[in-house]
């Protein structure tokens, strides 16, 4: 099965997540959604990290094609990744359905009847 689209994940510290879409938008990302988090990141992880985990987080969640994946996670990576303040990571997930999108859009019954003469 080959996927259109993906959902990007970035968690970063809170207060970042207009620098998740600033990155994101600049390589096609239309829009996101933000959702508050805490985070459970224990001293070791600190440590094995080398950074000092802030337990609030924010989660933002931005749905692309799948050919603008890639440049995206790198722009996230330089624009929020670990070695930054917003200390964020980013991970994406295929997505087998997609609905509600302008480009995505069912046809309407007279729409596929035209199309189909």
């Amino acid at each position: 099965m080959e996927f259109t689209h993906e959902c990007i994940v970035c968690i970063v510290n809170a207060g970042f997540s207009e620098a998740v879409m600033d990155a994101a938008k600049e390589f096609g990302a239309r829009g996101g959604t933000v959702v508050h988090a805490r985070g459970t990141a224990n001293q070791e992880a600190e440590k094995f990290f080398g950074v000092t985990v802030q337990p609030e987080k924010e989660m933002v969640l931005i749905l692309v094609p799948s050919e603008i994946k890639e440049d995206i996670l790198h722009a996230l990576y330089r624009a929020v990744g670990l070695k930054t303040p917003g200390q964020g990571i980013a991970f994406s997930l295929p997505v087998d359905g997609v609905v509600g999108l302008s480009e995505n859009l069912p046809k309407t019954q007279n729409e596929a009847e035209n199309s189909s003469k």
